[in-house]
């Protein structure tokens, strides 16, 4: 019935209160799902008929827990997807990098386009040319201006990639999906979706990134920050695909002419912080859905590039960077995030519940 009124309208509310709290009996599914394996049945069942009435090509399948369900999307053709990889010297990051792309990537129709900003270690250059002469699809470009990370990608986007479909990719990501362009290109080829992010580990095999919620920290904030790989999340929200408000560009899929039309990263007022967060907040308020998929996942040794804000000068610009979302993105922090409840905190990246201030 759900999925039938949802085709109806796109105006369901969320009320944030609780309204009712569900009678929990032996045997009953608020008891253990696992009790009527014939209501999940009944769930896969009634997703189909969905996708049919729909004239959706996909696959309904279970989710990873009791009660979840996942639906693949057929990919539509064979489209080309351009990677920019952006970087500065640290060639042992770009082989990693590009090597895992190489030896893991099942989807062929990619192509990769390097883009050094102000390399100068001979070695960076050395591994350069041999990364090129492993695959006819790797193209190195310099772009020497001071660094900002928007305008390198826009750069990129706008005079060399040539794919229906970018994906923005940092030089410090380790892949680990066979099928990761796969499962990140069934959503960005929806006409309804932007931008399509993945679930990213630290070093440790703790999560970086499961997508970002609005407010956290007074701005932006990753989901589940540092709980561990096999952790399901706040009802399970780490392996369920879901639609969220933002999501890093570290390893970041779109439509080129979507990114084009929305005028790509801000490179003016958002050189390196928030950019990304930005660019998905505008997608939003140009009617598109933004995307987390668990199945995509990779390793992202986060900073080492490029190191932290640790300098008066970077710190002020950071601060300048808070100050401009705060400004343009009010609404939305002052709202809350549509996909987090207000009832959980904003202090950390737990799904914890907010303490009353007293």
């Amino acid at each position: 019935m759900y999925l039938k009124v949802f085709e109806l309208t796109c105006k369901i509310v969320h009320i944030p209160k609780v309204l009712y709290h569900w009678r929990k009996i032996p045997g009953s599914t608020a008891a253990s799902f696992s009790d009527k394996s014939y209501a999940q049945k009944a769930g896969c069942v009634a997703l189909e008929n969905a996708m049919k009435r729909r004239g959706i090509d996909a696959l309904v399948c279970d989710g990873k827990y009791p009660g979840t369900y996942r639906v693949k999307y057929s990919i539509i053709g064979n489209p080309t997807v351009s990677i920019i990889i952006p970087f500065k010297d640290k060639p042992e990051l770009l082989t990693l990098c590009i090597e895992s792309i190489l030896q893991k990537t099942t989807y062929p129709h990619f192509e990769i386009i390097g883009i050094s900003n102000n390399s100068s270690d001979q070695a960076t250059f050395d591994e350069m040319q041999r990364l090129a002469r492993l695959d006819s699809r790797i193209s190195f470009y310099e772009y020497n201006v001071p660094f900002n990370y928007s305008q390198i990608n826009n750069h990129a986007v706008n005079t060399y990639a040539k794919g229906e479909h970018i994906i923005l990719l940092n030089n410090d990501i380790e892949i680990i999906t066979p099928e990761w362009i796969e499962h990140l290109l069934e959503f960005s080829q929806r006409n309804d979706v932007g931008a399509v992010g993945a679930k990213l580990y630290y070093p440790d095999d703790t999560l970086q990134h499961a997508g970002v919620i609005i407010g956290l920290g007074g701005v932006a904030g990753h989901s589940h920050k540092h709980f561990s790989q096999d952790h399901p999340g706040y009802f399970f929200r780490l392996n369920i695909i879901q639609n969220l408000s933002a999501v890093t560009a570290a390893c970041l899929m779109v439509k080129k002419s979507l990114y084009e039309t929305v005028g790509g990263l801000n490179e003016t007022d958002l050189a390196i912080a928030f950019n990304d967060v930005d660019f998905c907040l505008r997608l939003r308020e140009a009617g598109y859905l933004n995307v987390y998929t668990p199945y995509c996942e990779a390793y992202h040794h986060e900073s080492i590039s490029r190191g932290h804000e640790n300098t008066v000068e970077k710190q002020k610009r950071f601060q300048n960077e808070v100050h401009f979302m705060q400004k343009r993105h009010k609404t939305i922090l002052a709202d809350g995030d549509p996909y987090y409840n207000p009832n959980l905190t904003l202090d950390r990246e737990d799904f914890s519940l907010k303490v009353p201030s007293t």
